[in-house]
């Protein structure tokens, strides 16, 4: 979790209230943040000759955005005491709207941009330094190092609007970075910050790309370069009065996550409190124009019985309202059904996505401590291993008695591995895929379990021969058809590896499991001639199959025959020449896997 350091006095301060440690740790419990270390008893540095203020460091949940700032755990905590309540942020544009156009090439590098102005705002040292801190803490978390978003802030009376967020060549970019004074291009920047300690981390971001996105006043002033630096003509400091801000984006929903918390938590300090300038984002390529933020609530509602029966407190519709609010909600019961209550959740609250989450915030304003404590009652859907779980733990037990060792190996694979590598091709419609996957290693969700047994077997090559291994473990399919366009499917695979093919030592731990699971061995003609209806009774038999992943003539698949219906369930066989050399083994290794599931 962030740990954030705000300054003690200032917020016991703005709390209306001198805490002790012990009352301020219990109120940082009650909220759901905790307190991690007051540096008051510690020695501090000396800056300027004055001592620095003692300061609080607090543990921030990971899904609060809305607090990893000073000006966000203030307000929250006021506003759950009571003492505030909560802010109805309030768009007010101006006779002309400032805009940005968008061209085509930045859908090459970084195709979203959004904005927002604070018009009249006040800062000071620690205000201002607050800011810069947010977006670093924003750039760090859920930015992922500025990869996904980037912000921009500039002092909008040093710029002319309207703006323009273009993608050109690096050498036609050219200006004098923050805090230098010299201009460059885009080529010379890179070789300038490629060993900057802070900035060197993110060139790689757009570095080799053709175009670099850039943010350009009316007068083709620099304003940024994204995701790397300001520009410093538009330098903010302390006597900035209009903040322009700018965010760009290769992900649309983070993209509206940050530009709503970094406006609604600094909109305090404006003139008219919580009131934020839109600006007007134009798209002529998309035939598309939109005015940003977008700082509506989002409306939804909650179950009263669901909230009640997870809590376990009888709570009516209002009571839950009341303490909704106390978490910066405005809630009302529903005027149709009593059973709900409308709600409307704050735009920096995007943790919020099931009535689960509003059911965790009623639990955090009545108290967790203040929750009945008891026992669930004993019944058969308590403390219940699935019957899946059940069955791979009976074929583990059998493999394992059998004289085979388990293994583990990651779920994550290469495509080369899950494909190429096994002589099978990809048609798009099998794989589940990693967006944007951290290494070649890991880019595909297996759809086998025999990479992960053959990359086993290459990394302990140095053991001795013949090796025994299996695993019994998930795969994921693409399913397009269900709401999370993917599906886990329950295998069992073993692999051996020796100086002879061990095809019949394969094909008999795969006789020991079938009779384990009831169900005999018989011939196709035999298993055919059973009549249908009988679910329970189970035979199967294999068939010679031409598979490029095994040595041709020495593959078969697996049939299982329920009640008459034939189903192939899985395959086992002597691997290709082709396939031990691309995972680097010389003896011959044979296979079997199949589906599990199938036996529930």
């Amino acid at each position: 979790m962030p740990t954030i350091a705000v300054d003690k006095y200032a917020l016991y301060k703005a709390l209306g209230k001198k805490y002790t440690k012990d009352e301020f740790d219990e109120l940082c419990f009650d909220f759901g943040i905790e307190l991690d270390e007051d540096t008051e008893e510690e020695q501090r540095p000396i800056v300027n000759g004055v001592q620095e203020p003692p300061q609080l460091k607090i543990e921030i949940p990971a899904n609060r955005y809305d607090m990893l700032c000073y000006e966000g755990i203030q307000l929250m905590l006021n506003i759950f005491l009571g003492r505030e309540k909560a802010p109805q942020y309030a768009l007010k544009a101006p006779t002309e709207v400032q805009s940005i156009t968008v061209t085509k090439d930045t859908a090459r590098i970084r195709p979203y941009v959004s904005g927002a102005i604070l018009r009249n705002i006040t800062f000071d040292d620690a205000r201002y330094e607050s800011f810069i801190a947010l977006q670093d803490k924003l750039h760090q978390n859920l930015a992922r190092q500025r990869t996904l978003v980037s912000i921009g802030t500039h002092d909008l009376d040093t710029l002319k609007g309207p703006f323009t967020y273009e993608a050109l060549p690096p050498k036609d970019i050219k200006f004098a970075p923050l805090n230098q004074t010299n201009e460059m291009n885009g080529e010379e920047l890179m070789k300038f910050y490629e060993k900057d300690r802070h900035l060197g981390r993110y060139l790689h971001i757009i570095r080799d790309s053709p175009v670099y996105p850039v943010i350009y006043d009316a007068n083709r002033v620099v304003c940024s370069l994204p995701p790397i630096i300001n520009g410093n003509h538009s330098k903010i400091t302390t006597k900035t009065k209009n903040v322009f801000i700018e965010v760009t984006a290769t992900d649309r929903t983070k993209l509206e996550i940050v530009i709503n918390t970094v406006v609604a938590m600094f909109s305090q300090y404006t003139a008219e409190p919580f009131t934020i300038e839109p600006i007007k984002i134009n798209s002529p390529h998309n035939n598309e124009t939109r005015q940003v933020p977008n700082i509506d609530p989002r409306e939804t509602q909650a179950e009263v019985d669901y909230i009640n029966s997870c809590t376990g407190v009888t709570m009516t519709g209002q009571q839950i309202c009341d303490l909704l609010r106390r978490m910066s909600y405005t809630a009302s019961p529903s005027k149709v059904d009593k059973n709900l209550i409308d709600v409307q959740v704050p735009c920096t609250r995007a943790d919020v996505l099931h009535q689960a989450d509003i059911m965790e915030d009623v639990c955090i304003a009545y108290g967790f401590n203040k929750l009945p404590r008891a026992f669930p009652k004993v019944s058969s859907t308590v403390a219940q291993p699935l019957a899946i779980n059940k069955l791979a733990d009976v074929l583990r037990q059998e493999s394992a008695m059998a004289g085979w060792a388990e293994v583990l190996p990651l779920i994550l694979c290469s495509h080369d591995e899950n494909f190429a590598f096994l002589n099978r091709k990809d048609d798009g419609t099998t794989a589940v895929r990693l967006a944007n996957p951290k290494t070649a290693e890991y880019q595909v969700v297996r759809t086998s379990l025999i990479p992960g047994l053959l990359k086993t077997i290459r990394e302990n090559k140095h053991h001795s021969v013949p090796m025994k291994i299996f695993e019994c473990a998930d795969v994921a399919y693409k399913a397009p058809e269900l709401e999370r366009k993917a599906r886990n499917e329950r295998h069992f695979a073993a692999a051996w590896y020796g100086k002879t093919s061990g095809f019949e030592v394969v094909h008999g731990l795969l006789d020991r499991l079938m009779a384990m699971l009831k169900t005999a061995f018989v011939t196709r003609e035999e298993g055919l001639q059973v009549s249908g209806g009988d679910a329970k009774n189970m035979q199967y038999w294999i068939e010679e199959v031409d598979d490029a992943t095994f040595y041709e003539g020495h593959a078969a698949n697996i049939i299982l025959s329920v009640g008459g219906k034939e189903k192939t369930i899985g395959v086992l066989g002597i691997l290709h020449p082709t396939v031990l050399e691309k995972f680097e083994l010389k003896y011959p290794v044979s296979t079997m896997e199949l589906n599990v599931e199938v036996f529930l």
